[in-house]
């Protein structure tokens, strides 16, 4: 099977994971988790318009508002997610809610049903959309880290929350916000380390230095390297990616270099500009 192939399915079943607990947990349980369910279900006694329907809406406009102002790259790589999970919603609409369990129960659940499945996207290096992309525009707006926005975005919407429903339903809802973080975390590094350290021997290193550059939006060091059996100069790729862009990477040295050399090592304590921000999900 192709790496595209296992690519897609991964972001097909990530997705509909993403799908189950957003139809078999955080709506029936009206659960303030954040993201588009959790906006969806905050205002839901405020319009009273049906929360899949709501959901679907703003994945959609979101996803037009991140093609106008973060650029096509961003959209392309969160296109197939944002496709499937109106699809996939609707679909799981007309299953049977689990609805014997309580609502805290509920909440976890619903947090690591929907962690798993944003962290196969994310393995893959897509994005599954929704309030990532508005938190991304704010933040590059404001000039202030997306982990700050977050906790910006989803206190708003836990405020909003707390005005329809009540400060009990606030706190169940940050059980699937944790549940949902430490799910994402095990699935993006099982067995893992929390980046790669890539180091990369090829005679097309300048277009795989600047495709590095343009596609994934990291910094690379090239170092002297001299051949110890041809004597031969050359340049040597340093880069070090985040785990999600890792077969993203792979990817891009082969289309120019299918026999190119190259090293990779786990590393696990990065510090720096493109690494300071920790991981943050939101259902």
């Amino acid at each position: 099977m192709g790496k595209k192939t296992i690519r897609i399915l991964k972001i097909a079943a990530g997705t509909f994971l993403l799908a189950v607990s957003v139809e078999m947990f955080i709506i029936p349980y009206n659960i303030l988790s954040g993201g588009v369910a959790g906006i969806a279900v905050a205002l839901e006694p405020f319009f009273h318009i049906d929360k899949t329907i709501f959901a679907n809406v703003l994945t959609v406009g979101f996803f037009l508002m991140g093609l106008v102002i973060l650029g096509k790259q961003f959209v392309l790589d969160s296109l197939l997610s944002t496709i499937l999970y109106p699809v996939f919603t609707t679909l799981c609409h007309f299953i049977v809610p689990a609805t014997n369990v309580p609502s805290a129960v509920a909440s976890i659940y619903a947090g690591i049903l929907g962690g798993i499945g944003i962290g196969l996207v994310m393995s893959t290096g897509a994005s599954t959309g929704g309030v990532d992309i508005p938190t991304m525009i704010l933040a590059k707006v404001f000039h202030v880290r997306i982990s700050y926005m977050v906790m910006i975005v989803d206190g708003c919407t836990v405020l909003l929350g707390i005005m329809a429903y009540s400060v009990d339903a606030a706190l169940i809802g940050l059980l699937s916000v944790f549940a949902s973080s430490f799910a994402v975390g095990r699935v993006l590094y099982a067995g893992q380390g929390h980046a790669k350290n890539v180091t990369i021997i090829s005679p097309k290193w300048p277009e795989i230095t600047s495709t590095i550059q343009r596609e994934l939006d990291r910094g690379v060091t090239l170092l002297d390297g001299t051949g110890g059996y041809s004597g031969m100069h050359t340049k040597v790729v340093l880069c070090v990616v985040s785990e999600r862009q890792y077969g993203k990477l792979l990817d891009i040295i082969h289309e120019f270099d299918d026999k190119a050399f190259v090293i990779t090592t786990d590393a696990s304590d990065m510090h720096g500009e493109g690494f300071s921000n920790p991981v943050t999900t939101r259902i």
